[in-house]
Parts: C-alpha cells; structure tokens; sequence
C-alpha cells in the first residue's frame, strides 16, 4: 500500500510532494516503442535523444533530465552535497530502467489501479493533510507539478507496489518461531530499546557471479573505503557510487533497532562508534559500507485502550440502510432512557459474538477496529453513546465503557518482531529479484553515447 503523508505545515508538504515525486516512475507521455522510434524523423530523434532502450520501451534524454531535474531539487532541499551531474544521471537512469521493467512487468501479469482507487488515494493524502482536493491540486500546480501527470505517477508507484507484494512480499513466510528467536536475540543483545541510525553504501555482485566479478566488487570496495578514509563524504559517495534503492537518499536507512539490521551488519554496528564507517562486509548480495550515522533510546510503547461495546445492524432484502439508521436511533434514544444496553445488544445486535456478551468488545487498541469505528469510538468520552454510523460492516452505536493507558510493549514488539523479519527477508529478496528482472531483459544503455 502507498505510504501516506503525514499532517505536516505546507512547507514541509511541498518538500514531501517533492521527495514522492522523486521516487515515482519514468513519464509516460514522451515514451514510444523501439520499433516507432526507428521510423522517427532525423529532427524528431534529435529532439527526443533516447538514452536507454528497454525491452520494447525507450526513456527519453527529456525524461532523464525532468528526473534530474527535480532530484537535484531533493537533494538541495537536504543540504547535501550533488555528486557531479555524469554520476547523477547514471543512478537516476538505472532508477528508471528497473521502474519501466516493473511496469512491463505489471502489464503482462494485469496488475491495474482503477480510477476509484487512484481517486481515494489522492483524496486521502489530501485530507490528512487537512486540505481539499481542490487545495491540494493548487499547492501541486503552484510548484509546477501538472496534476493529470502527478495523478499517473501516483497510480504508477501503486502498480509497482501491488507488483512488489505479489511477486516479492507475499512469498515470504515468517513463523512463529522465528519471532521467538528473533525477540530473545535481542533480550541477548542487552539494551533492546537501543536505536542506530544507519548509512549504507552497495556495491551489488550478481547471483552467481564469476570469481573475477567477485574480485572486481572487492577491488572497487577497497577503492570507495580509501576515498572515504582521505575525507570523502558518506552521502556524496553513496549517491554515486551505491547500488542499492537508497542511494539517491545518500544511503541513508534510517532508525532501526539492532535486531532490525540486516544480519551481516549486526556485528560490525555492534562494536562501532557514532561516525565511524565499515569495513567492507560481504553478503549473498554484494558487499557493503556503513556508516553509524547516530544512536538513541528506545521508547516503551504505552498505547490508549478504550472498553467498549456496541450494536450492529445491517441492511438487507427487507430492511433499507435508512431504516436500520432509524432503528438505531431508536435503540440509542431507550438506552439514553434508562434501557439496559448489554440486554439490547443481545436481542437486536447482528455481531453474533458480540451479541452474546451484551455487545461487549473488551479492550480495544489503535489499529484494532476499522476507521470508522475507531474514529467514532475516539470522539466519545467516558460513558458516551455514537449516533448511529456506518462502516464496512454495517450500522452500528457504540458505548465507551472506561479508557486506560496501557503498556502494550510485548504484542507491539511481536508485531514488529514480524515486520522487522518482514523487511529484512525483503531487503534481501527484492534486490536479487530486481536483478533477475533485469538480467532477464534486454536493455541497451546509451547515456554514454
């Protein structure tokens, strides 16, 4: 699913707009096939230079350069230092050559975004943003970006990410056991709440690469650590020299706690100093650089649970959406009456299981409810009766019995002990799959011509 923006002032939403479109994919507008670029016009080919030929698709010199363009707006935004313009282009060119094979991809497998779905989404970045669609189409025109063209770039980046889930993600299985191991290497490893913030350079070796491949990584390893060593900057050298899906982010992967490493650096951040950088560290994927960019403090997770309980009612052949609304009402307007409502729930409520209980739900944490249950729930105080509203399964009124701070650090870690598996079977997974993608295809890079 599309990570949404979070609320954040206008000036940071634009920066946020920015750094989306950066990770979005290749224009669709100037690209046209091989096979009619052969037929173009002497003018029109010098107009539209291709740079790279992928499979039946071209990417455009004016392409490459409207890419360009705005990461160079990025990276100005970060401060950070541009490598020079013939390394940029190389890391933006590579980004798109593995989008328009994803796409390609897509297309033959029928992944699709319908329009409802690229309509809700848009719509939903806007609102948590606490602005219009019509507010938020202006904020995109006034720095530049055509809303048409910034709406296909979003259905793209969702069309890769349901690729991603179904060729990549839903073929990783993560058991229970795994989680155990997982939480009690951490519990092994001593301050478990500890957290590092990692930079990462890749230098990728292909699957069952020939020894001198090998050697030539380990060469060209030795060679970016020595730079390094003389005072070149981390984020500079990762933007033009990494392989990996950050490098145009100069590396940078973020907070993680040590058990949320990727397995080879586990040891190798274990013993370094903030600042310090690697040495080369060899995995199935190539070899790598990191640089300890800062550590903190973990948090507990201390979570608001809310004791409720409520009614359902759904619609049917006989019954209208208005009038179970009505008989909702009805329900609520007795129970404020003096009505017990556990002895209505039990006689009028569709949630069987809940019925039973007088409609109880127990104690209920964020992100255990849908939407709009939660966020009716989240309005009421102690005591307080909703009126009647909908979601995807059906009518309800819901009671808050009682709330309480919780200490919910044990099911937040096992959640996130999965995710964390999760991410780092994907972090070794999607890179060699992006490699066999592109090796099974045929791309003529011509940026150097």
């Amino acid at each position: 699913m599309l990570p949404l923006m979070k609320l954040m002032t206008i000036a940071d939403l634009r920066f946020a707009i920015l750094c989306l479109c950066v990770g979005l994919l290749a224009s669709a507008d100037l690209r046209f096939t091989a096979a009619n670029a052969a037929t173009e016009s002497p003018a029109r080919e010098t107009l539209e230079q291709i740079v790279a030929v992928v499979n039946d698709d071209v990417i455009t010199r004016t392409e490459l350069n409207a890419r360009v363009k705005t990461i160079k707006q990025q990276i100005a935004g970060q401060r950070a230092a541009l490598p020079p313009d013939s390394i940029l282009e190389k890391q933006v060119l590579e980004r798109m050559i593995l989008a328009t094979l994803e796409l390609q991809l897509a297309e033959r497998s029928g992944v699709r975004v319908d329009d409802e779905t690229l309509n809700r989404t848009i719509r939903r970045i806007a609102e948590e943003n606490r602005l219009s669609l019509s507010e938020f189409r202006d904020l995109l025109e006034q720095d530049g970006y055509d809303f048409a063209r910034f709406r296909e770039d979003i259905r793209k980046e969702i069309i890769i990410s349901r690729l991603r889930q179904r060729q990549v993600n839903d073929r990783l299985n993560i058991t229970e056991q795994e989680i155990d191991n997982f939480l009690a290497n951490q519990r092994a490893q001593g301050n478990t709440n500890e957290e590092f913030r990692i930079a990462h350079i890749l230098l990728s070796v292909p699957d069952a690469a020939a020894p001198e491949r090998i050697r030539a990584a380990r060469e060209r390893a030795a060679s970016v650590l020595t730079e390094l060593s003389a005072g070149a900057d981390f984020t500079r050298t990762a933007m033009a020299m990494s392989d990996g899906q950050q490098a145009l982010e100069g590396g940078d992967l973020g907070w993680r706690r040590m058990a949320e490493l990727p397995t080879p650096f586990l040891e190798p951040v274990s013993r370094m100093q903030v600042g310090a950088v690697s040495e080369a560290i060899r995995s199935p994927s190539g070899f790598h650089i990191i640089k300890l960019v800062d550590r903190r403090e973990g948090e507990r997770h201390i979570v608001t649970q809310t004791h409720a309980r409520h009614i359902l009612m759904k619609p049917n052949e006989l019954t209208s959406e208005d009038e179970v609304r009505e008989g909702l009402s009805a329900l609520r307007a007795r129970i404020l009456a003096g009505e017990d409502f556990a002895a209505l729930a039990k006689t009028h409520s569709a949630d069987s299981v809940s019925a039973a209980e007088g409609g109880e739900l127990g104690w209920v944490g964020p992100g255990e409810t849908v939407p709009p249950f939660e966020a009716a729930m989240n309005e009421l105080t102690e005591g307080g009766i909703s009126a009647p509203f909908q979601s995807g399964f059906g009518w309800h009124i819901v009671q808050v019995l009682e709330r309480r701070r919780h200490d919910n650090t044990t099911t937040f870690m096992r959640s996130r002990a999965r995710e964390v598996i999760r991410q780092r079977k994907l972090e070794e997974e999607l890179p060699a799959w992006l490699g066999r993608l592109r090796d099974e295809a045929y791309v003529e890079n011509r940026l150097g011509e």
